[in-house]
């Protein structure tokens, strides 16, 4: 009808119960006034005197157990049964005194985090974090504008079973989606985060005591404020500086410690660090003062209120945090052709110009360009002399063909003309297929440094890259003339230096193929598709060795028949009884001899002639030994007649 109204919806209220027996709380006391803190026995009792106070003596007799207890932190581990989760909750939330003292318990979720450094299983580590710990990280992590998956909060039903697991698993991809990011991965607060004992330091603080000793011999300069979170090494400091008669003029300190990679002796260190202001080059951002010793290595440079090139391509302010300034950027879109050929082919001249020189760089990257005008200017010649690590050294480790510290430049280079071209880093390296770019030449290069066939045949120099069509046809104006005049006693320094970074990088290279290798091998030996396999293949083993046991104990049953009658015995029938042996050993004693039997007609024979062949037929022996045991009837004996002459003879 078209009338009729539908029916009313039905409702059904379910109410879901967790199928675990018992359920466990993590508790803190908290004492607030102080005081002497309960034992064990005494915190046992608490519980019980709360469930007493709120549910009487049913909610008393409630069995709760204390599985852990530490009375430094008055936190313990509590299990109870899962009909009594409620009243024990409800009890220790109301519990507001213990001895004439305020006290609050607080239930906690704590979750425990591996974490592991490199390939190797034995730099490993665990650590205990609470959901408001994650809740913390996030909240201070919103600077970068990032959208992370941290799990909601849940004010109500938060301890849960199933909703725990499915928070567990939320926090896992949080984490992954924090450590698979290139910068958040590098930033102070993951790294605290993650491993608190080795981050636990304020770094801000040692660079100025490190400054101020530094200028106690120098007078003139003074430090106007630190530039906080600018860069995204934790242990390099930046701080804004000027000259005392010259209050106008704008300067930045930068400060570091050395790295992993620091193998000049600390003589060499702190002369080739001073002698970095005598470098001149077109290219090269001028150092205005330099010093080291052997802890630690500052530089003071012109500031520069434009910035960086990174600064350029992210429309980024130079003194924003790194995280603020590159993490996601509000507008992507790529430099001008004529900018990215004319910038290129500056950083091509001065990475050749070092290369001549035998200085070590392996530090290119977007943020290490000053930008003077239309002039590309590098920065940070400090940093592979203090053996500090590589922005991008966790992709060119995967590589193996990248081994040496040009190759490490040519790949960071390429990693700049991506930016410069596409207005972003690209997503993944090695990178598949390129986006419509403004020349086909770009793509030519970038083809040549970042796809999967470049990593397995080798970057190309920097030479080859000069001589490419993209940067082939540029005209340089700079008419200034390079000077670096390095000694030979500091350039055999340099030299073996550059030598143990190489070594180290080619064993980290090695140990990160063999993991991958092993990981590998795991995985494919752990498919489902390996189980069935190895399962198919385990069962016709087993069918082959219960067969070749078999024929092995009928062999050795046979050959013990065969030494039990000296010659083949011959066949017998199945009626008639197997006659007994006369030759061989015997485990019964043998009776004593019978008298002299008058000579009888030889018994009708049943024998089968035998075959040339020794070998019997082990089954068909069997199998007529037992037919003639199971067949054999005692009704179907005869009745024989003895002549017994052993009994006297009375004549």
């Amino acid at each position: 009808m078209a009338g009729a109204e539908p029916p009313a919806a039905t409702f059904e209220r379910r109410v879901l119960r967790s199928a675990a027996e018992h359920h466990y709380l993590r508790v803190r006391l908290e004492l607030p006034d102080g005081g002497a803190r309960p034992s064990v026995a005494q915190f046992k009792q608490l519980v019980v005197s709360a469930l007493r106070e709120l549910h009487g003596e049913v909610g008393a007799a409630l069995p709760v157990d204390v599985l852990t207890y530490e009375e430094k932190t008055l936190s313990a581990i509590l299990r109870v049964v899962s009909s009594g989760l409620v009243k024990l909750w409800s009890a220790l939330t109301l519990l507001g005194f213990y001895q004439n003292r305020r006290c609050a318990f607080r239930v906690l979720q704590e979750y425990i985090i591996r974490v592991q450094r490199g390939v190797s299983a034995e730099n490993s580590w665990q650590i205990v974090r609470r959901y408001s710990d994650f809740d913390l990280l996030n909240n201070s992590l919103q600077i970068s504008t990032l959208s992370l998956p941290l799990p909601p909060k849940k004010l109500i039903g938060n301890m849960e079973r199933e909703f725990i697991a499915e928070r567990q698993k939320g926090l896992q991809a949080y984490l992954d989606v924090i450590t698979t990011h290139h910068i958040l991965s590098n930033c102070e607060l993951v790294k605290k985060f993650l491993d608190p004992n080795s981050y636990s330091v304020n770094y801000t603080e040692i660079a100025l005591q490190h400054v101020s000793m530094f200028f106690r011999s120098e007078p003139k300069w003074e430090v106007v404020e630190p530039l906080k979170d600018i860069g995204w090494r934790i242990r390099k400091k930046y701080f804004l500086m000027k000259i005392k008669n010259q209050p106008k003029e704008r300067l930045m300190l930068s400060w570091a410690d050395p790295g992993p990679d620091k193998y000049l002796s600390d003589k060499d260190l702190q002369y080739a660090v001073k002698l970095l202001s005598s470098c001149s080059h077109p290219y090269i951002y001028k150092i205005t003062f330099a010093t080291a010793n052997e802890s630690s290595a500052l530089v003071i440079r012109p500031f520069s209120e434009k910035g960086t090139l990174k600064d350029l391509i992210y429309k980024a302010k130079p003194k924003d945090p790194f995280l603020k300034k590159y993490c996601n950027p509000k507008k992507i879109q790529g430099l001008e052709l004529q900018q990215i050929k004319t910038y290129g082919r500056q950083i091509l001249e001065v990475l050749k110009f070092l290369h001549e020189k035998g200085f070590p760089y392996g530090h290119l990257h977007s943020a290490n360009v000053m930008l003077d005008g239309d002039t590309c200017k590098l920065l940070d010649l400090e940093n592979s002399l203090l053996g500090l690590p590589s922005f991008y050294r966790s992709y060119f480790s995967q590589f193996r063909k990248i081994n040496t510290l040009e190759g490490v430049d040519v790949h960071c280079f390429g990693h700049l003309l991506y930016e410069m071209t596409y207005g972003r880093p690209p997503d993944t390296i090695p990178v598949d297929s390129f986006p419509p770019a403004p020349s086909v030449f770009v793509v030519s290069v970038l083809e040549s440094i970042l796809t999967c066939e470049a990593m397995k045949n080798g970057m190309p120099t920097v030479s080859r890259l000069l001589q490419m069509p993209l940067f082939s046809d540029v005209l340089l104006t700079n008419s200034e003339k390079p000077q670096f005049k390095i000694p030979t006693k500091l350039k055999e320094a340099l030299k073996t230096s550059k030598e143990c970074i190489e070594k180290r990088l080619t064993e980290e290279q090695k140990l990160i193929h063999q993991h991958r290798r092993l990981t590998r091998a795991q995985s494919h030996h752990g498919s489902e598709e390996e189980k069935k396999k190895r399962k198919i293949l385990a069962r016709k083993k087993s069918k082959r060795s219960a067969y070749e046991s078999g024929e092995e104990h009928s062999a050795k049953y046979s050959n013990s028949n065969n030494s039990g009658s000296g010659a083949s015995s011959p066949l017998t029938s199945p009626s008639s009884p197997t006659p007994p042996s006369t030759a061989g050993a015997s485990s019964i004693p043998p009776a004593p001899p019978p008298p002299p039997l008058p000579p009888a007609a030889p018994p009708l024979s049943t024998e089968v002639p035998m075959q040339p062949n020794p070998q019997p037929d082990v089954s068909a022996s069997r199998g007529a030994l037992l037919s003639s045991i199971q067949n054999f009837q005692k009704g179907t004996l005869k009745k024989t007649q003895t002549c017994d002459y052993s009994a006297p003879r009375i004549s």
